[in-house]
């Protein structure tokens, strides 16, 4: 039997000016995960969540719920709770109203509305302020009833479209917890619509990385940033160096590879890199180990730098390292370092930089 409980298959949009907004979307998602759409401003990530909301409909393709196929589906008859960045909460009513309303069109009598009202302030901890309108709300406690209107009638999915974007850093970071903890606590299966990757990262199961209406990788988040499965994941989820240079020669899977900027460096191939093609050299900050002596003092594997500046950043530092010499032809490399944690180059000085072949990756270069 399968877990999944819903699933695209060959969907595609269209609008009227016929360029694609999502192509060939195969996706399943699982009862009880919290899927995230990750991806960059018109990749594709909220019309399909709108389309499995029913407020777009698929040019082509079907979207399953439970092994219903939703298309004909009215949008308030899929039973699918949804959360929207603006909150949409009825001004003229109190939280308590908002909350009751999808059980009051649904028919659900007094008793059982308030019992199901109580229950659902509980558990967005906001048990005392049923009485109270939107407009006496943080833009927190609004979006905590949001929430609560949206699993209070335990639908089979939520979906949230950017929820927390309105939000200011702190209660964005307060609000994901939450978030994180209603989805465990009440097993209620979701799927989160996001272009902030440090939010996908901490609040999914999995994470579909959109771009130009197809996703180009659907992982668990460790997964998607350590092996990222081409040079547009790794650049768009967390931070990373990206080092352009053409492969001189192939030995398996290691490419020995001279940066633009002359410098030459090892790193594993990705699928599509071969020798004399272009590539892009992708590293994290924190895998690169740094040394305030020469490169030739510290031996093979290593490369020439220099420092430019070292930036405290709170809890790390992030050391802003040139290769190559000239104006034209230099690269940046970043690296994080604790703060305080040992000796560094002064800025200006000679740096040497290496790290594992496992954490480079050279990528065919996306036309």
């Amino acid at each position: 039997m399968t877990n999944d409980l819903v699933r695209f298959e060959g969907v595609e949009k269209r609008y009227d000016n016929g360029a694609p907004a999502v192509r060939d979307l195969n996706l399943a998602i699982q009862r009880g995960e919290l899927l995230s759409l990750l991806g960059p401003s018109g990749s594709g990530k909220t019309t399909t969540l709108m389309m499995l909301a029913g407020f777009e409909q698929p040019s082509t393709g079907r979207i399953l719920l439970e092994g219903r196929d939703l298309v004909a589906v009215a949008p308030h008859r899929r039973g699918i709770g949804v959360v929207f960045q603006s909150y949409a909460l009825f001004p003229h009513m109190t939280v308590a109203e908002n909350i009751a309303f999808p059980l009051e069109v649904r028919g659900i009598g007094r008793a059982e509305r308030e019992a199901r009202v109580r229950r659902a302030l509980d558990t967005v901890h906001l048990p005392d302020l049923g009485e109270r309108r939107p407009a006496q709300l943080s833009g927190g406690q609004q979006q905590r009833v949001a929430l609560a209107r949206a699993l209070v009638f335990e639908p089979p999915i939520v979906l949230l479209d950017e929820p927390l974007g309105a939000l200011d850093k702190a209660l964005r970071e307060e609000m994901q917890f939450e978030i994180r903890r209603l989805h465990r606590e009440l097993g209620v299966t979701m799927m989160y619509v996001t272009h902030d990757q440090g939010e996908a990262l901490t609040l999914s199961d999995r994470v579909a990385v959109f771009r130009g209406g197809r996703i180009r990788q659907l992982a668990a988040p460790r997964t998607l940033y350590e092996r990222p499965a081409d040079a547009f994941v790794a650049g768009f989820v967390g931070e990373n160096n990206r080092l352009p240079g053409q492969v001189l020669r192939m030995e398996l899977e290691e490419a020995e590879v001279r940066l633009d900027c002359g410098t030459v460096v090892l790193a594993t191939a990705a699928v599509g890199v071969g020798p004399g093609s272009r590539c892009l050299v992708t590293i994290r900050p924190e895998r690169v180990a740094v040394a305030a002596l020469r490169a030739e003092e510290v031996g093979e594997g290593a490369v020439s730098a220099r420092l430019e500046e070292a930036i405290f950043a709170g809890d790390h530092l992030r050391l802003r390292f040139s290769l190559g010499e000239g104006e034209a032809n230099r690269s940046v490399v970043i690296a994080k370092r604790p703060a305080g944690a040992g000796l560094l180059p002064t800025p200006g000085g000679a740096a040497a930089l290496a790290w594992s072949l496992g954490d480079a990756v050279a990528f065919p270069i996306e036309g």
